[in-house]
């Protein structure tokens, strides 16, 4: 069985808006799928859709064989979904620390364990636990947000263009990031307009254009694609 299946899923902002016009993709356990595909595609709004945040029109999102379209986005972070959006994905005001804390909310006995083995982890986030979040470069605010979604112990990681604005040398150490916490047996699904580095680490490539489902393979083999080459790898 698999970790996630979303079927034919259709979905937008507003009541005559359709952004998703039947999406569809699923995830194994412990697998990585890298959605790409051009701006405007609804990639964001598909990583939207499966955590919560927007309800479907119609469609289906299965998580272990079970309908969870019905839940709200706390029940979905409960059985294992965690999503990291692109912006306002950390508390610039707080500590590293307090970040770390409110991202164990599920599980408040459990917290001080896990931020020892996240700062363990990710030791730029030990050492720069009690400073301030809006003091961490780009790349490290990306390396803080994974690590509070990381605090819920998810099965399956949601993340949405987590390179965006980064410099090419710490969107590389960002992607190395999250090579391993996949390696570590999260699955994840990547949002990402980085293609290429996007599948370069991946096990799945989806691509995505105006709201459908235009491709899935094996992403390696889709690097090697002449279509996407040309498309979305710049030749």
């Amino acid at each position: 069985m698999g970790l996630m299946d979303v079927r034919a899923i259709v979905a937008g902002y507003g009541a005559a808006d359709e952004i998703l016009k039947g999406a569809s993709l699923a995830v194994a356990p412990g697998e990585m799928v890298a959605v790409i595909g051009p701006n405007g595609a609804g990639k964001s709004t598909l990583l939207k859709a499966i955590a919560g945040l927007l309800r479907l029109k119609s469609g289906a999102i299965l998580l272990d064989g079970m309908a969870i379209e019905a839940l709200g986005a706390r029940d979905r972070a409960r059985r294992g979904l965690a999503f990291v959006p692109q912006e306002a994905n950390i508390f610039p005001t707080m500590s590293v620390r307090e970040n770390l804390e409110m991202g164990g909310f599920l599980e408040r006995r459990a917290t001080a364990a896990r931020i020892d083995h996240l700062f363990a982890r990710f030791p730029v986030l030990a050492e720069k636990r009690r400073h301030a979040a809006r003091t961490l470069s780009g790349g490290q605010r990306q390396v803080l947000a994974m690590a509070m979604a990381l605090m819920v112990q998810p099965r399956l990681l949601l993340l949405d263009e987590p390179s965006a604005g980064l410099s090419p040398k710490a969107a590389e150490a960002l992607f190395d990031n999250i090579a391993a916490i996949h390696a570590e047996g999260t699955a994840i699904v990547m949002v990402e307009q980085n293609a290429r580095e996007a599948l370069a680490i991946a096990d799945v490539g989806v691509v995505l254009v105006d709201g459908r489902t235009a491709r899935v393979g094996p992403a390696r083999e889709m690097m090697d694609d002449a279509e996407v080459r040309r498309l979305f790898l710049g030749g």
